[in-house]
């Protein structure tokens, strides 16, 4: 019916689609862009070549500066400072700090955690060191790792969360006026938790549970949602994290395995082997989407201005697939 038509979402492709770069980054389950000063710089690691990878950016070309052996099967790199880098390594289980200068990695300390870690998070920072969290690819418990800037050790604290916490992401608050903390997805227990800032080992509390795999979760620049992929169903999430309302979204049949929200109302999605990006409104009815391609399956994406133009660009990692992708904004005006 007319009214039928004039309700439902609009489905198309951008009106002009925005620039997109590929490069070579075979398997890259994580990593990420840093930008200070005119200057961009992206570490990743390469899963199973086993490799710590330093890329930079000038304008909208990318050159590869250093590559560095890590143990069998890393699976997630950070920044901590523009001098320092840290790995999170299943063999070994440990957390590899490197620093560099000139263009150059230097392996530096490992800090062993109690598991495989999948994935590493800066928590706190301060003039004495770095506090991280270390998440594991299976599993309950987490690490809090202590590491003073420099130093060859550092002090990891176990405490258990849920199954497969997967991609935690500082949050700036959470509903009943808690503050400052960290999220979490839970692949295996389906669910949301939230560890207050306060005390980094904390017990976890349970912001939502679904029926499928929660795949990833990331805030709102405001800090009024946090969105949910969920894997294997029609339906992500959004949490309001004044309220603690759980609103449900229209999504594609496959769910979503990553998220990466551009505005309140505005959020791309990663599915298999392409985004999709909705335009919601109020109640989180689907307002508008549109569809982009990736290199392949697109588990970690950044949004940051990678070519000093004003706009946010998406840094896509895909965990399968040869290539990373670049797409240089404005991604939806």
């Amino acid at each position: 019916s007319p009214a039928a038509t004039a309700s439902a979402a609009t489905k198309s492709l951008p009106p002009s689609g925005p620039d997109r770069m590929t490069f070579s980054a075979p398997l890259a389950w994580g990593g990420e862009a840093r930008c200070t000063g005119g200057d961009c710089k992206l570490i990743l690691v390469e899963h199973e070549a086993n490799k710590l990878v330093l890329h930079q950016f000038k304008g909208r070309q990318i050159a590869e500066l250093d590559r560095q052996p890590l143990a069998y099967h890393p699976d997630s790199a950070k920044w901590l400072t523009d001098q320092w880098v840290v790995a999170a390594v299943e063999r070994g289980q440990t957390l590899d700090f490197f620093s560099l200068n000139a263009g150059r990695l230097t392996a530096h300390a490992q800090v062993k955690v109690d598991f495989a870690p999948r994935g590493v998070l800066v928590l706190d920072s301060n003039a004495s060191g770095f506090t991280l969290l270390a998440t594991p690819y299976s599993g309950a418990n987490v690490s809090v790792v202590k590491w003073p800037v420099g130093a060859k050790q550092g002090n990891a604290t176990s405490v258990r969360w849920c199954e497969a916490p997967w991609h935690p992401a500082l949050v700036e608050r959470a509903p009943n006026g808690r503050g400052k903390g960290v999220v979490a997805a839970c692949l295996d227990d389906k669910r949301l938790l939230y560890v207050d800032a306060k005390n980094w080992v904390g017990a976890p509390a349970e912001l939502a549970r679904f029926d499928v795999v929660a795949r990833q979760a990331r805030p709102t620049a405001s800090g009024k949602w946090v969105y949910v992929a969920l894997e294997l169903g029609t339906k992500n999430a959004r949490v309001n994290m004044d309220s603690g309302e759980v609103q449900y979204l229209e999504s594609r049949a496959e769910g979503a395995v990553s998220v990466a929200p551009l505005a309140d109302d505005l959020v791309i999605w990663g599915g298999s082997n392409s985004l999709y990006i909705q335009k919601f409104d109020d109640a989180g009815k689907v307002l508008e989407e549109r569809y982009l391609r990736t290199s392949g399956f697109p588990t970690e994406m950044q949004l940051i201005d990678l070519d000093g133009d004003g706009e946010r660009d998406l840094l896509i990692l895909n965990s399968a697939g040869d290539k990373a992708d670049v797409y240089y904004g404005p991604l939806w005006d």
